[in-house]
């Protein structure tokens, strides 16, 4: 089967995802939180941004390649950390890490997957990154770096936007919980799935694996926290200051919106700042991430790694145009997996790719370097 015949867009591969998977796990994957006014904002602000289109330039050869941390990447995405993927796909994290170290990209495992560091070790290739929940604990968070390390793994980006636990609307009316409860209401959804039901049989349900290493009392809490929050805190630049002094590899900060913080996160010898939102699944009254880009761009000299909306690859373009070195999707890539399984990331690497070349033509630019020459408009 073609499978760019049957399935062209990322909007394609949702669409087969949410008719394959239970109600409860689209649902845990596709939402965000409160009226989802910041999922829609980062669309509609991604939208804004306008290029001239180029005629009569001739043939074009594009270069699709980046350096980033002085290492050269053959594209300038990767696959950004989605918490218990295992949900989506069962082996999500493995197959994940495999498809990014062939391809030759970053593939970034959350601190709450559903499998461990030590799980992707065999597959993570020299491009393994880390999303750190910051543990309150110091001795637990010495001993994840520690494993994280000798996994392989060669960057760490913490995570700083989860202050408190969102609501997640959508995710909390699908019934689903944390760890998830067979209830006969989630039964019911199941059954409508046999594919997933299968395969979450023979793997069993979903867990946090690696916090679960930390805490044997897996007590039941509310829909929208899990295991995690138990053991985490809510970080300030004392706690920055630790995990730079513990972290001897690359160190990111997630979740950076404000110009100011990016310049004090500089002084504080963060190696790269990572421009998120959380994709609209924490806070609803945020700014979109390509609303405030330029400004943070002009505020750091780090390097810029951004997410939160990106759908495709002129959306990838945008935010290259606008001052980011590197670009990192999540949901996409469980939407992948989601709807042809294995052959599912492989797939969307193609599409992008795809898109990449062809939106590059019609801008009428060969490197990502020459983008803001061919922009005629961004968001207010």
């Amino acid at each position: 089967m073609d499978l760019h015949a049957k399935y062209p867009a990322l909007s394609d591969l949702k669409a087969r995802a949410k008719r394959r998977i239970p109600h409860f796990v689209f649902e845990y994957l596709d939402s965000g939180t409160g009226t989802e006014a910041t999922t829609r904002r980062n669309r509609e602000k991604l939208d804004e941004v306008l290029f001239m289109p180029s005629i009569l330039h001739g043939p074009q050869t594009p270069d699709l390649g980046v350096k980033l941390f002085e290492k050269d990447f053959p594209l300038p995405f990767g696959i950004a950390p989605v918490g218990l993927s295992g949900l989506m796909w069962p082996n999500a994290e493995y197959l994940l890490a495999e498809a990014a170290a062939k391809a030759g990209i970053p593939y970034c495992l959350s601190t709450v997957a559903s499998q461990t560091p030590e799980h992707v070790a065999p597959v993570l290739g020299e491009h393994g990154w880390f999303q750190l929940y910051p543990p309150k604990d110091p001795g637990i968070r010495r001993d994840m770096l520690r494993r994280v390390k000798d996994a392989g793994f060669s960057a760490v980006a913490m995570t700083v936007d989860v202050p408190v636990a969102s609501r997640r609307e959508r995710q909390t009316r699908s019934g689903l919980t944390h760890p998830p409860r067979m209830t006969p209401r989630i039964l019911a959804q199941i059954a409508r799935r046999p594919n997933w039901a299968w395969n979450l049989w023979r793997n069993g349900t979903p867990r946090m694996r690696l916090l679960d290493s930390y805490m044997q009392d897996n007590r039941s809490l509310p829909p929208t926290e899990h295991i995690g929050y138990l053991l985490r805190t809510s970080p300030d630049y004392s706690y920055v200051r630790a995990v730079r002094e513990e972290w001897d590899g690359l160190f990111f900060i997630k979740g950076v919106l404000d110009p100011e913080q990016a310049k004090t996160l500089e002084a504080e010898g963060v190696d790269g700042l990572w421009v998120s939102n959380h994709a609209g699944r924490q806070f609803d009254g945020s700014r979109s991430t390509i609303e405030m880009l330029p400004a943070i761009r002009a505020a750091s000299n780090l390097p810029i790694i951004f997410d939160s909306g990106i759908e495709g690859g002129l959306d990838i373009l945008r935010a290259l145009a606008l001052g980011a070195d590197f670009v990192m999707m999540g949901r996409a890539w469980h939407y992948a997996l989601a709807a042809l399984g294995r052959d599912g990331p492989a797939h969307l690497l193609e599409m992008l790719t795809r898109d990449l070349v062809a939106n590059l033509g019609q801008i009428g630019v060969e490197r990502f370097a020459d983008l803001p020459t061919r922009l005629v408009s961004k968001p207010a």
